[in-house]
C-alpha cells in the first residue's frame, strides 16, 4: 500500500535513529554554514535519488547545498566536472568520460544510478505507431536502413543498440543513427524525424500515451543488468573536497534507499511511492502523474554499486568501434568506489520496507 500524501519529512526520518547518528558523524568537521555542490542531472526519473535526497533535506543533514543544473545529455556534463565547473554529474558511462579521463581530465564514476535487472527495462525500444499498424515493423531485423535516435553520439545507448540487432544478424551500422535528447525524441516521433528509439522513461510512457510510439520490447530482454547510468564526480570533490564529497555520498545513498522503498514489480507503488511521484511531477517536465505510476522505473542498488562486468563489456564495444581509441584504457580507471564504499559503513545495512 502507497504512503500517505501527506508524508513529511519527520515521519521519514522518525525511529531512524542509527541513520541520523551516522549522518551527524558524516558532517563536514568545523563546517559553520551548507557547502555548495553543483549537481547536473538529465530529467528523466532515473535523478529520483538526488531529488530526494534534496527534497527531504537529507543533503542539508549534512551541511550541503545542492544546486541542480539539467543537462541534455551526459556527455556535455564531462568537460564541466573536469574543470571544477560542476562537482557531480549524472548520466550515461560514454566514450566521453572514457575518452576524457584517458586525456588525464579529473573525473570518476563513483556510485550506480540506474541499471535494469529483469522487469526493470525502463529503456525499451519504441516504434513509430504508424510503421507498426501498417506491418513495416514487425520484429527488430526490420530496424534495417531505419532512423533510430540515440540522446548522444557515444551513450552506453550504443552497445545497447548494437546487442539489440545482434539478436536479429545485424550491426550497428546497418541503422541510420539520429542523435536527440529524450524529450525531443517524443516530438521526433510526432512529426516522422525517427522511427524507434531506446527511449528512457517517463518519455517513453509519454508517447504511448500520446498514440505516437508503441513499446515492442523492454531491454531489459536483451541487455538485463546493463549500467546505464552512474553518479560521477568531478576533479572538486575527488581530490579538494573529500569531506564534502563523502558527505554528499551519505545523502545521496539515503536517497536511493528512500527510492527502492517505492519499487514494487517494476513500478512505483510501494510504500514511499507517493513520496516519489510528488518529486517527479514537481521536479521534472511532465507533470501528468498517471505517467509515472503507469511508466516502468529503473533500478538501483541499494548500497550503490557499480556493475563492473557491464561497464567493461560497454568499454570494449566502444574500442571495437574505434570510439575510444586508448588500448589501456579499463574501466578500473574510470572508476573510484572508495565513497561509495564509506558511506555504507556508515550507514545501516539497508532492509527493504516496500509495502
Amino acid at each position: 500500500m502507497d504512503e500517505s500524501p501527506s508524508i513529511t519529512r519527520r515521519s521519514v526520518l522518525a525511529g531512524a535513529a542509527a541513520t541520523a547518528a551516522a549522518v551527524i558523524s558524516s558532517r563536514p568537521v568545523g563546517a559553520q554554514s551548507a557547502s555548495t555542490v553543483t549537481v547536473g542531472f538529465l530529467g528523466t526519473s532515473s535523478d529520483v535519488p538526488l531529488l530526494v535526497a534534496d527534497q527531504l533535506g537529507y543533503f542539508k543533514d549534512v551541511g550541503i547545498s545542492a544546486k541542480f543544473t539539467i543537462f541534455d545529455g551526459a556527455t556535455r556534463m564531462v568537460a564541466p566536472l573536469g574543470t571544477e565547473q560542476l562537482d557531480v554529474g549524472g548520466g550515461s558511462p560514454s566514450v566521453g568520460l572514457y575518452n576524457a579521463i584517458s586525456s588525464n581530465i579529473d573525473l570518476r564514476m563513483v556510485a550506480d544510478k540506474a541499471s535494469v535487472p529483469p522487469g526493470y527495462g525502463f529503456g525499451p525500444l519504441m516504434v513509430r505507431t504508424d510503421l507498426v499498424k501498417s506491418g513495416k515493423y514487425k520484429s527488430p531485423r526490420d530496424l534495417k536502413g531505419m532512423k533510430v535516435a540515440e540522446s548522444t553520439k557515444g551513450s552506453m545507448l550504443a552497445p545497447a543498440i548494437a546487442r539489440l540487432l545482434a539478436t536479429v544478424g545485424l550491426h550497428y551500422d546497418d541503422v541510420q543513427h539520429v542523435f536527440l535528447g529524450f524529450p525531443a525524441q517524443v516530438a521526433a516521433f510526432s512529426n516522422g524525424a525517427i522511427d524507434a528509439s531506446l527511449l528512457a522513461e517517463p518519455s517513453a510512457t509519454l508517447a504511448e500515451h500520446q498514440g505516437l510510439a508503441v513499446r515492442v520490447l523492454s531491454n531489459d530482454k536483451w541487455y538485463p543488468y546493463q549500467q546505464q547510468s552512474v553518479l560521477m564526480y568531478g576533479s572538486s570533490l575527488l581530490r579538494k573536497r573529500q569531506d564534502v564529497a563523502a558527505a554528499f555520498m551519505i545523502a545521496y545513498i539515503r536517497g536511493v534507499r528512500f527510492f527502492n522503498d517505492a519499487l514494487v514489480g517494476g513500478h512505483i507503488r510501494g510504500r514511499t511511492a507517493s513520496t516519489i511521484l510528488d518529486i517527479l511531477t514537481e521536479k521534472t517536465a511532465i507533470k501528468d502523474r498517471t505517467i509515472y505510476q503507469q511508466m516502468v522505473s529503473n533500478a538501483v542498488d541499494p548500497n550503490g554499486r557499480l556493475n563492473i562486468v557491464s561497464l567493461a563489456d560497454d568499454l570494449e564495444f566502444f574500442k571495437q568501434q574505434g570510439d575510444v581509441t586508448d588500448a589501456t584504457m579499463t574501466v578500473a580507471r574510470a572508476v573510484d568506489t572508495t565513497f561509495v564504499d564509506a558511506a555504507v559503513r556508515k550507514l545501516p545495512p539497508y532492509k527493504p520496507h516496500r509495502t
